[in-house]
């Protein structure tokens, strides 16, 4: 983006103020440089100008052919108008009738509006409300009876429509189309009444759903539509040529849990941009008011985008959260899970003191220094000892870990992946991610040249890298190119090339990326990619080579790579040293300078062999050699046969929130406090550091602070007191400038050659789906995506599936069965949902990229 100029600024007049901004400005923004408030409704600066409520009316005057100021001859809104050289803008302040139109407006918006404040969820927080008490007249002149309806319409299970209460200025309908992309909510009825409309009682225009008696189509039509053609390759780099189908009003897949077709994950928008009480949500309604609210800022736990999040509680309770305004990264916008998804950390399963493994087996409640002393001498005893974080923790925590297991326990056993991991991805972390400080950003994405997505989803996985792809994308700043299986529909939201690879052919098809290919589109693909963006998710692991291919195709390009985990802690963690070959800082732990530093740091001597990572400990532990300590971890996370581990391991702490499988197997469990119930830092996707404050009082220990006691029962003082004294230490980590590990040099591995009835699995996990951060939410997960299985047309035509058919998916542990949806997608390949209601791929006991069995069943 190039800096403004003097040339390119337009000087005008807001009530006798001379300002000079950009070309193009809107004449309520202009107004704004100078402090002028004008009131508005549909107005949003992140949204088109729609001029839908008319409240912002002002009179203008401009310059006429003669060079003399003339006024208009009627009020314009200015919220819709761009300034223009020479402009005088009068608002209410200066105007008679710019005045009037405002009040003229209030008036007639509040003709039908019910008088309900005292009950309203918006109520104390609310545009309409204020707006009427500033700019509105003290009384009325309308006394009939005010329209109603029916109240409130469920236009989801999490989103609930007052009817009544809605003045049209349809934000909720630009965010949903404008910028999610998801445009299920609609203005109907425009035309004054279609017969549809007269048939159900409804006059008039309102918002609503695609509710198929109301928009006339036929109940269970799913009409697909060619919207898109676009180049795709074939799972060895062949060309294709594939129509995109973009789903009618009710797709097949995009039906939710609650058979509702507002299926969106960032609906929860629409209800913090209405101006008014008319969306609200079915959690929050009637809980409490603004007044009674104490509001904190923090950094959301889901996901690894770092978005900027409010947290209101009352009388030591979260009842909601909402959007933070950060132009850097998630600007106003979060994702429902980010928005909804809070109460897990007050269930009612909820850990709150300590719990002993009893001489009859039993878990039983006891005190602190009964439980540190238990856990001290199950260490001990221990042959060998490693640590799982998992991802969910904050900088603080991890680093705590990674202390504690070299200074406490003396080995380099831990590791915050609970997924398979290889060396490959070690020396991926190790050269190309960890220590590098911020690389790319949020705004960078937005006006890359292209933006190539490599085992990654972003609207499943990162919903704020979506909306910001999707942004450049409209704003024809960027392109962007997705390698996988088939067009998801994030996919096609964003307009994105498709680059087919079945599972398996990652490593072939980057490497036939090339200049000059015969193939146009992977040539123009490489094209594109010179000084572009390769966003690489952390399912590019799970298929050997694709890594190192990833590399080799960005020495190629001069494209820029950076690595987006799925959690929020996984950046900290691997900047903190929760892995097995890396001190903090990024310092390799076979580097004898690199010991020497963090030993004198850390006033202890570095054990210089790698230790385990996931997979090495759970072996190690079904052999009955290693005792586990598992932090934040959940069973349904780790790899195959992590239960049996659980139960051969001589000794198993678990530090937890709430109850779990793991809890259950362990012979000591420590309590944590959840994040609202401690202070922290995580680190985001651009490696941007989230610093968030303590929400509630509470009494619940933190990670950091368990391991301190422990580490003091075992003989050893920890040193990490404070956060500050965390982030002391660790600043003194910061600026390795020694080697590196080398970049990750692997070969694919043959492709996957499925026999008849068998194909190849595919899978990532959706955004809502059956995750333990997500419990006791049924509002949030009745807006899941359905379970489904997606399988080309020949591939179900070799089956026998058609479109009323559901298909069994076995592997060597168990099956599953779902319904079916036909997609564009490689022959002898099938994709489910990893995690999701009625699908757990952990049951198959099979990982992505196996070969799996199918069966079709015909209803």
């Amino acid at each position: 983006m190039t800096a403004t100029t003097e040339t390119d600024l337009v000087t005008l007049k807001v009530d006798g103020q001379d300002v000079a901004v950009p070309q193009g400005t809107l004449i309520i923004r202009a107004a704004e440089q100078v402090g002028i408030r004008i009131p508005r409704f549909c107005d949003h600066p992140l949204l088109k100008p729609a001029g839908a409520c008319r409240q912002c009316l002002v009179e203008v005057a401009r310059p006429g052919r003669d060079g003399n100021l003339a006024k208009g001859p009627k009020p314009v809104a200015s919220c819709a108008e761009a300034v223009s050289p020479g402009m005088e803008v009068y608002t209410q302040n200066a105007s008679d009738v710019a005045d009037k139109a405002q009040s003229g407006i209030m008036e007639f918006l509040l003709i039908n509006h019910p008088l309900d404040c005292p009950v309203c969820d918006k109520a104390g927080e609310c545009p309409l409300q204020n707006q009427a008490m500033s700019d509105g007249r003290g009384k009325s002149r309308f006394t009939d009876i005010k329209r109603t309806f029916p109240k409130p319409i469920k236009v989801s299970s999490q989103i609930l429509l007052d009817r009544d209460r809605c003045i049209l200025c349809q934000r909720c309908t630009r965010f949903q189309s404008e910028i999610a992309g998801d445009p299920f909510i609609q203005l109907q009825g425009r035309s004054g009444g279609s017969p549809s409309y007269e048939v159900h009682g409804l006059h008039g225009s309102q918002i609503g759903n695609f509710d198929a008696g109301i928009l006339g189509f036929a109940d269970g039509d799913h009409v697909q539509e060619p919207v898109e053609t676009f180049e795709t390759v074939g799972p060895m780099g062949e060309a294709a040529l594939v129509v995109g189908m973009k789903p009618g009003p009710v797709g097949e897949s995009e039906l939710d849990e609650s058979g509702r077709p507002f299926s969106s994950y960032f609906s929860g928008n629409t209800i913090q941009i209405c101006p008014v009480g008319a969306l609200t949500s079915a959690a929050y309604r009637f809980r409490a008011r603004p007044f009674d609210l104490v509001s904190v800022p923090s950094v959301t736990e889901h996901d690894a985008s770092g978005s900027d999040i409010r947290v209101d509680f009352r009388r030591g309770t979260v009842v909601r959260r909402l959007a933070g305004n950060d132009a850097e990264v998630n600007e106003e916008w979060i994702t429902d899970k980010d928005r909804f998804a809070f109460r897990w950390q007050q269930g009612e399963d909820r850990l709150t003191v300590p719990l002993v493994r009893d001489e009859d087996g039993n878990l039983v409640p006891t005190s602190w220094a009964d439980a540190m002393d238990v856990a001290a001498r199950g260490l001990q005893q221990a042959e060998q000892s490693g640590i799982l974080t998992g991802g969910r923790l904050p900088l603080e925590d991890s680093f705590a870990y990674a202390k504690f297991a070299r200074t406490v326990l003396g080995h380099n056993n831990i590791d915050f992946r609970t997924r398979p991991s290889s060396e490959e991805e070690d020396a991926f972390l190790a050269s190309t991610v960890v220590n590098t400080g911020l690389g790319v950003t949020y705004r960078e994405i937005e006006s890359a040249k292209h933006v190539f997505l490599v085992g990654l989803e972003p609207e499943e996985e990162c919903g704020s890298i979506f909306l910001r792809l999707r942004k450049g994308v409209l704003a024809g700043s960027t392109s962007v190119s997705v390698l996988a299986p088939f067009a998801t529909r994030g996919t096609l939201k964003m307009s994105g090339t498709l680059v087919t690879a079945a599972p398996g052919t990652e490593p072939s098809v980057l490497a036939a990326v090339v200049a000059g290919s015969e193939q146009e589109h992977l040539a123009a693909l490489y094209s594109r990619l010179t000084d572009g963006v390769i966003l690489v998710g952390e399912r590019a692991a799970e298929t050997p080579g694709t890594l190192s291919e990833v590399l080799n195709l960005a020495e190629r390009t001069g494209a820029r790579v950076q690595w987006v985990p799925r959690r929020a802690g996984d950046r900290a963690a691997l900047e903190a040293g929760a892995v097995p070959f890396l001190l903090p800082g990024g310092r390799p732990v076979a580097d004898s300078q690199a010991r020497v530093d963090a030993g004198v740091t850390w006033e202890a001597s570095m054990p210089s062999q790698r230790g385990f990572g996931t997979d090495a400990m759970l072996e190690a532990a079904r052999a009955g050699r290693l005792a586990l300590i598992a932090a934040g971890v959940e069973l349904a996370d780790l790899p195959a046969g992590a239960d049996e581990a659980l139960q051969a391991s001589p000794f198993v702490i678990s530090f937890e929130v709430r109850r779990s499988r793991i809890t259950a197997a362990a012979d000591v469990v420590f309590p944590v406090a959840p994040p609202v119930e401690k202070g922290g830092t995580f680190i985001n996707w651009e490696g941007r550091e989230r610093p968030f404050g303590q929400v509630l009082t509470s009494t619940a220990l933190t990670d950091r602070q368990v391991l301190a006691e422990l580490a003091e029962e075992l003989g050893h003082d920890l040193g990490l007191h404070t956060l500050a004294d965390v982030h002391a230490e660790y600043r003194e980590f910061a600026g390795w400038d020694g080697a590196r590990l080398p970049r990750p040099i692997v070969l694919g591995n043959p492709v996957p050659a499925p026999g008849e009835r068998e194909a190849v699995l595919s899978t990532w996990h959706l955004m809502i789906d059956d995750g333990r951060l997500q419990d006791f939410e049924p509002h949030l997960a009745g807006t899941a995506h359905r379970s489904i299985a997606r399988l080309s047309p020949a591939t179900a035509e070799s089956l026998g599936v058609t479109g009323d058919s559901t298909i069994t998916v076995t592997g060597p542990t168990g099956s599953i069965t779902v319904p079916v949806v036909l997609s564009h997608m490689p022959d002898r390949v099938v994709w489910l949902p990893k995690k999701s209601p009625a699908c757990h791929v952990a049951d198959l006991g099979v990982q992505p990229g196996s070969i799996v069995s199918l069966a079709a069943e015909v209803k």
